[in-house]
């Protein structure tokens, strides 16, 4: 605890101006005291105090005279206010003999000068300038350290205050926009040392400061700032590609990512290249490949492959998509000659593409004026087809369809409608 001072030196007096008028000529109050001389002074050997960070305990004798009501207490700052004297306080009793002076500034010299009041409103010169020093502010919190390396997240701890005082801390955060600090939590309870800030921005440094407070809401030093810095998203595999010959299937491959704490690969698809992405499935880190079923022929997709960390973080979903597709139907035939030779449909083609293993053959037989009979003729190797199973006077109509080895068929050629004309018998 700080000595407190009770000290009078000649300096001292000079600049406190001490006497019966110099004074109250400096006073900022609203009216000038008046001065009763046949009053006697407190006792200014009687004057005691105990400071405390942020009030100073006054206790001195009282006043016998029976004229006197009450004391009026006056204080200077003898760090700022020069040579200005303030009354702070009147007390409206000739017994009373403690006053606290609150809402002091820690660490700070006050001079002090009491005076006796009467019911007229006069009073008795004051007494020396007593001197009172408020107690330092507690130390800083000490040992305050910021974990980097967490997803979204800073924690920040710090060694309990040791001084039972302490009753919360407060938690303060450099803003870089506003280039200043920010409060940002309250942690009650002494001996409650961490916090930890969430929802923030990945792969980006972040500072903190802690204060401690005691009881009645006086601050403690401020501690050293700390920095720390999220963790970084994951990098994303590399080398992705698609297939795009698979009957019903895509099949996709990557390779595996640099980041050390992939657990799994999420696959991201959409039919479109820059929207719509739904995920389709999720493979096990040690797994570089997915395949995605499809029942359409030539189905376009395009896919994310997007690598997650075992704290949840996922690569960047701003890539360049990989575009795949199942294996399409092969090219139809293409029809180079549908005619009638010696009472035979003759049907000629051509491969649409090098695709093709056999051939489809539709014939459509018309019964009436809206009905047609199916006949299929299936696994036809041959580019020409001959049909003797036809009669004059009806229409037939045929189409040619492709095979690839896989089973996908093409689609059907342009109908070729051939008719066998009656003829006219006597």
């Amino acid at each position: 605890m700080l000595k407190l001072m009770k000290a009078t030196s000649l300096t001292v007096l000079l600049f406190l101006f001490s006497g019966c008028t110099n004074i109250f000529d400096n006073l900022n109050t609203p009216t000038k005291p008046k001065i009763n001389n046949s009053v006697e002074t407190v006792d200014f050997n009687s004057i005691k105090s105990i400071p405390d960070m942020t009030s100073i305990g006054f206790e001195w004798q009282r006043s016998n005279d029976p004229k006197v009501v009450g004391y009026n207490f006056y204080r200077m700052d003898l760090q700022k206010d020069g040579k200005t004297l303030r009354l702070i306080k009147s007390i409206d009793n000739r017994y009373a003999t403690h006053y606290v002076d609150k809402d002091l500034e820690p660490n700070t010299k006050y001079a002090y000068q009491i005076s006796a009041r009467l019911a007229d409103g006069s009073e008795s010169p004051t007494t020396d300038a007593y001197i009172a020093q408020t107690l330092q502010r507690l130390p800083a919190v000490e040992f305050v350290q910021a974990i980097s390396d967490l997803p979204n997240r800073i924690k920040i701890i710090w060694r309990p205050h040791p001084d039972p005082r302490v009753q919360y801390y407060r938690i303060e955060k450099f803003n870089t926009t506003l280039n200043e600090w920010i409060y940002l939590k309250t942690i009650n309870q002494r001996l409650s040392v961490e916090y930890i800030d969430t929802g923030l921005d990945n792969n980006t440094a972040y500072k903190y400061r802690v204060k401690a407070f005691t009881f009645n809401d006086v601050e403690s030093a401020t501690s050293k700032p700390v920095v720390a810095k999220t963790k970084p998203l994951p990098t994303g595999p590399s080398n992705v590609r698609a297939s795009n010959n698979i009957p019903k299937k895509i099949f996709l491959a990557w390779d595996v990512s640099p980041t050390q704490d992939i657990i799994k690969y999420d696959i991201h698809r959409s039919i479109y290249s820059s929207f719509g992405y739904k995920k389709v499935g999720t493979v096990n880190s040690n797994i570089l490949e997915f395949t995605d079923k499809t029942d359409d022929d030539g189905r376009v997709y395009y896919y994310k492959v997007i690598a997650v960390g075992k704290d949840g973080l996922e690569s960047s979903f701003d890539i360049t998509p990989i575009k795949g597709i199942s294996l399409p139907k092969p090219a139809k035939p293409v029809l180079t000659l549908a005619q009638i030779q010696n009472n035979r449909a003759i049907l000629n083609w051509k491969a649409g593409d090098n695709r093709a293993v056999s051939y489809n053959i539709e014939k459509k037989i018309k019964q009436n004026f809206f009905e047609y009979k199916l006949v299929k003729f299936n696994n036809i190797t041959d580019t020409r087809f001959e049909d003797t199973d036809i009669v004059s006077g009806v229409e037939y109509k045929y189409t040619v369809q492709a095979n690839d080895e896989f089973g996908l068929v093409s689609e059907k050629t342009n109908e070729a409608s051939l008719t066998i004309p009656k003829t006219n018998s006597k």
